[in-house]
């Protein structure tokens, strides 16, 4: 594991500008191309996921709550809880600004892919309705641009393996049992092998339902998951209302450090902002655009100012409610795996018993996660090959749970970073090639709904 370890490490220096140009650079001008147009709607955007402006009679599988829901459940997890403490443990307080920045830049991005993923949809070797990059790069840019696709969806196979989340999950786990020493009959090794079995079991039983079951399960978990995970947040800030202010004065002077904890500077302290934020909300990746382009919606803007709604939620709401108990906590100035880190701030600004809590809620996090993350895969290699070959991939998910469960969390990270950052480079540019169509319906649907006629 260590040679594959190195080598995947030794390849990440060279995606880093790369991603970083595409998600800033490409943000910052989508936001001023779309003349801020998707925030200035962001009222809208709520009332369309609520089902106000749905349409029955539209194509799709799923709703666009649903839509998002799923999204969200591949967002919405352990990226928020212990990737927020990896990066701030990696680049300090100050990381989390930068965290903010991407998240902000993210929604636009979002808004742009989304609309994409309904403007440009085909169908699979079965005849089903899809959408995301691999549609909107060969039917947007035309057939030129296929091997972008090709190679998008080979990234794509390993970039959605949900080797993180099974990975954080174990340690959380190990966390919360490893103080009661007499259950240790077995060595940690077979503990975290039978934690991987038993993911990899309660998985397969839900994604090889399909679509529709996995958006069911999914909308009715992370409502209420993230719901309970912000109350107890907002009791620890509550309990600790003197330390919020310091701790989030602290994130807006620590990201202007020149001298940091992380290694490269300052330009490595946002980097390592840039990276999480990608991986806490995917804008950029082209993930959530395979969720958006099966909604029953036929209008592109309004499935993009939904999709936008993704990085408000995991990465402004819920990545900064956990940055902020991290900080208060001190819990970043210790060493350990990022859920670690993080369970140890809910212990100890919750009383003794929110590591407890904060299982529980990592546990559903982590199932949703894994849901929705294989449904990507399979996606993947559907494009490459056909739908009936492409459902093999979760034979493979499965399989892949198990080892995650064993690894290291630095293999991990370096196999999620590499393969995230690959696949922004010809996502991003196909969102940038196609920006200029997404304008043009963004125009005539607003114009539309001036006449009231949307």
């Amino acid at each position: 594991m260590d040679a594959i370890n190195d080598f995947i490490a030794s390849l990440l220096p060279y995606t880093e500008w790369p991603m970083l140009i595409l998600l800033i650079g490409g943000g910052l001008f989508l936001a001023f191309y779309s003349r801020f147009v998707p925030f200035r709607h962001f009222g809208h955007a709520i009332a369309v996921v609520s089902g106000k402006y749905d349409d029955k009679n539209a194509k799709g599988d799923v709703s666009s709550f649903q839509a998002l829901s799923a999204a969200v459940a591949a967002t919405v997890g352990l990226g928020n809880i212990s990737g927020v403490a990896i990066a701030i443990h990696d680049g300090g307080p100050g990381v989390v600004f930068w965290i903010w920045m991407t998240a902000l830049l993210g929604m636009g991005i979002k808004y742009y892919s989304g609309s994409l993923a309904i403007m440009y949809r085909g169908t699979d070797s079965d005849g089903h309705m899809q959408g995301g990059p691999m549609f909107y790069i060969t039917k947007g840019m035309g057939k030129w641009a296929r091997p972008m696709a090709i190679f998008f969806s080979i990234c794509g196979l390993f970039g959605f393996l949900g080797v993180f989340t099974a990975n954080q999950f174990t340690e959380a786990f190990m966390g919360v049992v490893e103080p009661h020493e007499t259950i240790w009959a077995t060595s940690e090794y077979n503990w975290k092998l039978g934690i991987g079995f038993f993911l990899a079991i309660v998985t397969s039983i839900v994604i090889f339902g399909g679509l529709s079951k996995i958006a069911k399960v999914a909308s009715a978990i992370v409502p209420f998951m993230v719901g309970v995970y912000l109350l107890a947040v907002i009791f620890v800030m509550a309990s600790n209302a003197g330390e919020v202010w310091p701790a989030l004065r602290m994130i807006l002077v620590e990201a202007w450090n020149f001298d940091t904890m992380v290694t490269g500077g300052f330009w490595g302290l946002v980097i390592v902002g840039v990276r999480r934020a990608m991986f806490s909300n995917e804008a950029g990746l082209g993930s959530a655009p395979m969720y958006h382009g099966q909604s029953r919606n036929n209008e592109p803007t309004k499935e993009g100012l939904v999709a936008m709604l993704g990085p408000f939620i995991d990465t402004i709401l819920v990545c900064t409610f956990t940055a902020v108990v991290i900080i208060l906590s001190g819990a970043y100035l210790e060493d350990g795996s990022g859920i670690v880190m993080t369970m140890s701030a809910f212990e100890t600004t919750l009383y003794g018993i929110g590591d407890v809590l904060l299982m529980v809620i990592v546990s559903a996090f982590a199932l949703s996660t894994l849901f929705t993350y294989s449904y990507y895969g399979v996606k993947s290699l559907s494009f490459l090959t056909n739908a009936k070959i492409g459902k093999w991939y979760n034979v493979f998910f499965v399989v892949m749970i198990v080892f995650a469960s064993i690894a290291s969390l630095t293999l991990v990270k370096n196999l999620i970073d590499l393969s995230y950052a690959l696949m922004v480079i010809p996502n991003m540019i196909a969102v940038l090639y196609l920006a200029p169509r997404v304008n043009a319906a963004s125009k005539q649907y607003f114009e539309k709904r001036k006449k009231g006629g949307a």
